[in-house]
C-alpha cells in the first residue's frame, strides 16, 4: 500500500464568529470551538483515509486564549500518526481580530479517528510518509500518546475483569 504525505490530507478551514456562537459571558462557546475541531480534524482524517471515519477519542484539548464575537477562526488540521486501522490527528486553532489584524493562538487539540469499510468496519489505512524533523517529531510524539493510550487501555480491561474498578 503506498504511503501518502501528511500535506496531501492537511486541512485548512476558517469561520467567522457570530453573536449565536457566544457563550452568557460574551466569549465564543468552548463547545463551538470543540465542534470546529472534530469537523476540521475529521476533513483530514477522510482524505487521507478517502473513506468514512469516526472520533473515537480527543486526546487533549487544551484552550489557550478567548475567542470573542466578530474574530475570524483558522483551523488547521493535520495528521500526526496513522496506525492500522486509526490515525491520530492535531488541530491548531487561531483567532483573528479582522479590525486589528492581531492572531492569537487560542486552542490545541489531538483527536483520534478509526476510519471504517463501507460495512462500518474498520480498515486497514495507507501509512503516513513523514519527511521533515517537525513532522518526525510529531510523529513520534504521537507514538508516544498512542502506547499510553493502549496502556490505559488495558489497565481499564483488567479492572473490569477483575471487578473491582471504580469507574
Amino acid at each position: 500500500m503506498e504511503g501518502k504525505r501528511i500535506g496531501e490530507s492537511t486541512i485548512i478551514m476558517a469561520q467567522l464568529m457570530n453573536p449565536q456562537d457566544a457563550n452568557p459571558a460574551g466569549n465564543v462557546h468552548g463547545g463551538v470551538i470543540m465542534k470546529l475541531i472534530d469537523n476540521a480534524a475529521g476533513c483530514a482524517a477522510v482524505r487521507h483515509a478517502r473513506s468514512n471515519v469516526v472520533t473515537a477519542s480527543i486526546d487533549r484539548l487544551d484552550f489557550h486564549n478567548p475567542v470573542f464575537v466578530g474574530d475570524l477562526v483558522t483551523l488547521r488540521a493535520s495528521l500526526n500518526f496513522v496506525g492500522r486501522t486509526s490515525m491520530e490527528l492535531g488541530v491548531r486553532v487561531e483567532a483573528e481580530n479582522l479590525i486589528t489584524g492581531k492572531r492569537r493562538h487560542t486552542a490545541s487539540a489531538y483527536l483520534t479517528f478509526v476510519a471504517l469499510d463501507g460495512n462500518g468496519r474498520p480498515f486497514t489505512l495507507s501509512p503516513l510518509v513523514v519527511e521533515t524533523d517537525d513532522e518526525k517529531r510529531r510523529n513520534q510524539e504521537a507514538s508516544n500518546r498512542r502506547k499510553a493510550r493502549l496502556a490505559e487501555k488495558t489497565k481499564e480491561k483488567q479492572c473490569q475483569a477483575d471487578m473491582n474498578c471504580l469507574v
